[in-house]
This record gives C-alpha cells, sequence and structure tokens, in this order.
C-alpha cells in the first residue's frame, strides 16, 4: 500500500465505543469510514445516519467479506474479539482490536497464529500508551535516566463503578472477567511497556466478589439488566514478576470501599530516578542528587493531540509500511497470558508460572 493511499475502515460494533472509534477515526486524515456493522442492525443503521457512513452491515462477517474495505475495527463484547479477528485476517483485512486481546489465552493463541498466517496487521487498541505525560516518561526510560526499572505499582481503584450489571460485562463467560480484564489491562499494559517490556515469567494473584453479586457498587456505564446476572469479581490484586528480576504489583477494582480518585496510576521505581503518573494530568519524577531530594513535576504540552488520533495514526504507518504495532499481537498475548494466570492462581492459591509456548 502506497503511503498516501486512503484507507477505507468499517466498524464492526456499534454501540458506546464502536462510537468512539467511529468519531476519532473521522478526525482522522487518510481514512474513510466506509461500513459499520452491528448485530442490532437498527443502531448500525442510525451510526450510519448520524455519521454519513455509506455502507451498513446486521453482523461483522458481512463487512469483514467486503472487497472493499482494507481494515476493521473490532469494538464489540469480548468473546466476539477473537472469532472476528481471526476471520478479518484470513479475509487479508488489518486490524485494530479493542482491549483485552481476547477472552483467554486459548483464544489469544489463536489470533497470534492467524495474524503470523496472514501477513496483515493486527493492532491492540491501548491509547493510554499516547497520553502526553506516559510518553514523556517511556521516553525517559529508553534513554536510561530512571536507571534500572526494578519495581513498578500500578492501579485503577474504582470506588463504585460496576459497569452495565447483568450485562455481558458482568458475566465471565461473555466478558473473561470483571475489572481485572476490563481496566487492570489497560494498566498492565501500560506499565509493561513503561518498564522496558520485561519479559512476565510468574503470577501470584487474587480475587474478590464482595459487591457485585449483592447489587451495590453500581457506576453510570451502561444500562443494568436486572434480569441477569454477575459472577465476575469486583476487586483483583496481583504480583508480578519478570525475567530480569523485577516485579510488578497491581490492584485493580469496580467497586471498593476505600479513599480513591478513581483514577490510574504508576509508580516506577527506578535506581536512578523514580516516577509516578496519576490519570491524564500528573506526572513527577523522583531523584536524590548532592544527598537531597529532587521532585520535578511533569508539565503537559501547551498543544495537545488527542491519543486516539495518535494511536489511530499509528495503526495507519503500520498499515502502509508494515511495520509492528507498539501494541502488538504479543502484547495483546502478553497481557492475557498475566490475566489468566491472575485467575488460575486465585483458584488454586499459588504462584503460576507462565507458559509462553504457542504450539500448545
Amino acid at each position: 500500500m502506497a503511503l498516501n493511499d486512503e484507507i477505507r475502515i468499517g466498524v464492526i460494533g456499534a454501540g458506546n465505543i464502536g462510537n468512539v472509534h467511529i468519531l476519532g477515526l473521522l478526525e482522522t486524515p487518510g481514512v474513510t469510514v466506509a461500513a459499520v456493522a452491528d448485530v442490532f442492525l437498527p443502531l448500525a443503521e442510525a451510526r450510519a445516519k448520524e455519521h454519513q457512513i455509506s455502507k451498513v452491515y446486521g453482523n461483522g462477517e458481512d463487512l469483514i467479506h467486503d472487497p472493499d474495505i482494507d481494515a476493521v475495527v473490532i469494538a464489540v463484547s469480548n468473546e466476539w474479539h477473537a472469532p472476528l479477528a481471526v476471520k478479518a485476517l484470513q479475509a487479508g483485512k488489518h486490524v485494530l482490536l479493542e482491549k483485552p486481546m481476547a477472552i483467554d489465552v486459548k483464544a489469544a493463541k489463536e489470533i497470534v497464529l492467524a495474524e503470523r498466517e496472514s501477513g496483515k496487521v493486527l493492532m491492540i487498541s491501548h491509547q493510554r500508551r499516547w497520553e502526553p505525560l506516559n510518553m514523556q516518561v517511556k521516553e525517559l526510560v529508553q534513554r536510561g535516566k530512571l536507571g534500572n526499572i526494578y519495581h513498578a505499582k500500578t492501579g485503577w481503584l474504582r470506588r463504585k463503578g460496576i459497569p452495565g450489571w447483568g450485562t455481558w460485562f458482568t458475566q465471565m463467560s461473555k466478558s473473561g472477567g470483571g475489572p481485572l480484564i476490563d481496566i487492570g489491562v489497560h494498566m498492565l499494559d501500560l506499565s509493561l511497556s513503561l518498564m522496558g517490556n520485561p519479559r512476565p515469567v510468574s503470577v501470584f494473584g487474587a480475587t474478590y466478589s464482595e459487591f457485585g453479586p449483592k447489587r451495590r457498587g453500581i457506576g453510570s456505564w451502561g444500562k443494568p439488566n436486572w434480569s441477569g446476572s454477575y459472577d465476575v469479581e469486583d476487586l483483583a490484586t496481583a504480583l508480578i514478576k519478570m525475567d530480569n528480576g523485577s516485579t510488578l504489583t497491581l490492584d485493580v477494582s469496580w467497586a471498593a470501599l476505600t479513599e480513591t480518585d478513581n483514577q490510574p496510576y504508576i509508580h516506577l521505581l527506578g535506581t536512578e530516578g523514580g516516577a509516578t503518573l496519576r490519570g491524564s494530568t500528573y506526572g513527577k519524577l523522583f531523584a536524590e542528587m548532592f544527598d537531597k531530594e529532587i521532585d520535578v513535576e511533569l508539565q503537559l504540552p501547551e498543544q495537545q493531540t488527542d491519543p486516539r488520533l495518535l494511536m489511530n495514526m499509528h495503526f495507519l504507518e503500520c498499515i502502509r509500511t508494515g511495520s509492528e504495532p507498539l501494541t502488538s499481537v504479543m502484547s495483546g498475548y502478553t497481557n492475557n497470558l498475566i490475566l489468566n494466570a491472575i485467575y488460575e492462581s486465585s483458584r488454586t492459591g499459588k504462584e503460576v508460572e507462565l507458559d509462553w509456548d504457542l504450539s500448545n
């Protein structure tokens, strides 16, 4: 594909997150949002009318097989991520896939193998990597300014934030989990990147479901279905060990009786410096010189570019040049391995070693 070619993208999933993607793509140079699909056809038709999208489909497979589509965005419930991604890759489409990459490790492996066989780009939608303060800290880590990152702490504690009680969000068979797989995956992805992408080797974790089953801790995202069910966790915690000896702790919740500002956070502890990031607007660096503590608050750029726009532009660049995305299929697989191990560790009460063998 030539560097200046217009890329025609179809969006599978016309719900809230699908609409976020449509709005972002409409602002992205070099893109035409050429089609939208949803199993609830009236919703897809409404989105098409709202955004002047020419083609509408009642299911993702029909959109995937449209010969005029170059790439697809998959923004549906977690259980359909792998089936649709594999079919799209096999049909010769590039894929921007919502997180988590898959509902479990088995499904994630299917995507990895399909991506390798297709020669197409598959990128995971982790827009937090393109937030300005996160990018500043990443650059410092790459330049060695923090030294060796030997430990990191990350989390996202929501006090009262269970989404869509009774819908697919709160059903293990459809979502693969609760806050761990929903928001924890964002923090895993970003933390591992900021640590320099060490290879995780083992996990000890625990999950708890104290509020959701009692219909407490309900948030504002999504419309509850009180005839539905809740069988996922509402809090998860884990310690992840890396092959270079570094460690990462993770704490995430949809509902928890604790003091929290409901903002995601990361603390990086390095041998030459440290960093704290909270939300999208606060960052601070820590060092010591001449036996004195030095704290430096990071500054947001005067002119900011939407992280989703930067993410979309990176996706297009990878399609045009054939380069590997920052949030590649293997980064998604790494996240799925860790998530799976946390759930397994919680069930068994034991530390779980990660199995990187894609052949089994």
